[in-house]
């Protein structure tokens, strides 16, 4: 997810025997520890990794389209321990599914202390290689209810922003000194802190153990180990990474290094699955649309990211949202069309990873209008659709970001607090601000109506 200041730096085959195995495990585990889906299990036929060929995502033999969601939060609710919500958890997944929300983003990181202003917790890693074991149960146990209807994750590892510790938890390790805390000690502080991440060798050496541990992991659930678990659509290497280059230091070119040798890293341990930049495209490489080409031109990079943001990146006035929906539309085209031509360009997919849109007026309250939300979620949906009929390569979406049946509290208080439900919106962010809860239908029948003309449903 992004930050509120956001442009205050400027002014996203298995083989046959493995496949039985897993049918066969899954049999056995959906009566013994998974919940009960409501979903159409029996109809499900047994899938199979998701793969690019020539330029179009395939599964099961036939190209693939989505609209997808942000499920960040998702493994925190497998858990038993701290925040864990299983019955809930379950809830949500038959409810997206109904509508045909199949692939979900998913963090599988979270570093450093609790009780840090605007931070996400419970935390999977207090220390470096120090792992809460509830949190790695909640992403198997998710990871197990994904498999049993079907669904895929998008699992991401690292994260630029603040909100879940990520780059400047390791840059703290490293160096062992306090984290910078953005509210705290200000933007330009922290833009300057987290810029070392990509220079600094041993905050680097810490995050790929991180990516050793989790990708060679095998699900205590299942018994499928990771790598050979088709419910994993990719590997992300980090949401919204960026250089952070500033005017004594140009990051780019480590940067650059810093994708690939990933990228690499994550190829070495899993063979099977693809692998993502979670790059918010031309915004998140500095306004440099080489740099963007080059990182996902890499062989190891499966498909193209980007991200669109009309409010953060000040396209929409939050008091005149109605009068600057159509520029919002127009700017948001013309950006995701430059990541189109990128995708003809070097024959990848391309997903945007993450869009959304405030409520009405900026109400953050579930039930308030979200007209220019729909207008909006329309237009993005068509852009799909369209380019489905061309063949071309813009091949899905995931809005930001799901709420579901989530309880808010912000008649109380606006931002998360421990004990809140979780939300798609987070600690840094005003609860309800982006996210999509049940109570939304006019949304959620036109997120239903795409995924049934892609094929979802």
């Amino acid at each position: 997810m992004f930050v509120e200041n956001y442009e205050t730096e400027k002014n996203c085959t298995m083989k046959k025997f493995q496949m039985v195995c897993y049918a066969a495990i899954m049999a056995v585990m959906i009566g013994s520890v998974g919940c009960v889906s409501t979903g159409n299990d029996d109809q499900e036929s047994t899938p199979g990794f998701i793969t690019v060929e020539d330029g179009q995502f395939m599964r099961n033999g036939q190209p693939y389209y989505f609209v997808g969601t942000n499920f960040w939060y998702g493994a925190i609710l497998g858990s038993e321990g701290e925040g864990g919500n299983r019955e809930r958890l379950c809830r949500e997944l038959d409810f997206m599914k109904s509508h045909g929300i199949d692939n979900l983003r998913i963090l599988v990181g979270g570093e450093g202390e609790n009780g840090l202003l605007g931070k996400i917790e419970p935390n999977l890693q207090s220390e470096p290689g120090v792992y809460n074991d509830e949190g790695l149960a909640g992403l198997d146990y998710l990871m197990m209810e994904l498999g049993k209807r079907n669904m895929t994750a998008v699992l991401y590892f690292n994260n630029a922003w603040e909100w879940s510790g990520g780059y400047t938890q390791y840059v703290a390790w490293a160096n062992e000194e306090p984290v910078l805390v953005p509210r705290v000690d200000g933007w330009f502080s922290y833009n300057e802190f987290a810029g070392e991440f990509v220079r600094n060798e041993r905050a680097k050496q810490l995050f790929y153990d991180h990516v050793r541990f989790m990708v060679s992991r095998t699900n205590r659930y299942t018994g499928v180990r990771y790598i050979d678990d088709p419910a994993i659509f990719s590997w992300q290497i980090s949401n919204e990474p960026r250089a952070f280059s500033s005017e004594t230091q140009d990051n780019k070119e480590a940067f650059e290094q810093w994708i690939a040798e990933s990228a690499r890293l994550i190829r070495e341990l899993d063979p099977n699955h693809m692998i993502s930049t979670g790059s918010e495209g031309y915004y998140g490489c500095e306004w440099d649309m080489a740099l963007c080409e080059r990182i996902h031109a890499l062989d190891e990079i499966s498909y193209i990211n980007c991200h669109v943001w009309p409010y953060n990146w000040k396209w929409m006035r939050g008091d005149n949202m109605v009068a600057d929906l159509d520029s919002s539309c127009a700017n948001t085209k013309e950006y995701i069309d430059m990541h189109i031509g990128l995708g003809h360009s070097i024959n990848k997919p391309v997903v945007v990873e993450e869009f959304g849109m405030p409520r009405d007026n900026m109400d953050f309250h579930k039930g308030s209008p979200v007209v220019c939300r729909d207008k909006y979620y329309t237009f993005v949906f068509d852009l799909i659709l369209k380019d489905k009929e061309q063949n071309g390569p813009f091949a899905g979406c995931n809005f930001w970001s799901w709420g579901g049946f989530a309880k808010t509290n912000v008649e109380d208080h606006e931002y998360w607090a421990k004990g809140d439900d979780y939300t798609g919106d987070p600690a840094q962010e005003q609860q309800g601000l982006n996210s999509i809860f049940v109570e939304d239908s006019s949304t959620l029948n036109i997120i239903r109506e795409a995924n049934r003309q892609l094929g979802n449903l």
